[in-house]
């Protein structure tokens, strides 16, 4: 099943085991209001017992930033390492760069715009950003 509260508001997606993911809000505070919206919703149409779950998570963080200027991809893939980066501009418009050390992915484009994802964390993923920008002073 597929939710949403208002229109082009963030989504809930429902599985038949009963678990759910929330994808699209723009915040910790956002993410935890839906989630508690939801599940009064669920609890106030008998659908579940008492209006919580122990087990809910921030699994993924997607976060975006923007450089403020044009990236040459083909001179950051050679760059930041060949072994660390995916670069195919015929398949995907992005360099994909796997810093080591970190758990996330990022991605960078050519127009400066970042987006960092599979953090656990907003403090990950703000880690990963200030050793890309270091990264990247070497080549911009």
């Amino acid at each position: 099943m597929y939710l949403r509260f208002e229109e082009d508001g963030p989504l809930i997606t429902v599985y038949r085991t009963g678990k759910y993911i929330i994808t699209g809000p723009t915040s910790e505070e956002e993410l935890f209001d839906l989630r508690e919206r939801f599940l009064k919703f669920l609890s106030d149409m008998d659908v579940i017992e008492n209006a919580t779950d122990e087990w809910f998570s921030v699994q993924n963080y997607v976060c975006t930033e923007d450089l403020g200027q044009t990236l040459n991809l083909n001179a950051l893939a050679i760059g930041l390492g060949l072994e660390q980066t995916e670069y195919e501009p015929e398949q995907f418009p992005g360099l994909i760069y796997r810093p080591e050390g970190h758990d996330g992915v990022v991605l960078l484009f050519a127009s400066g715009r970042v987006v960092i994802t599979g953090c656990r964390s907003v403090d990950a993923a703000e880690e990963i950003f200030t050793a890309l920008k270091d990264d990247l002073a070497e080549f911009v």
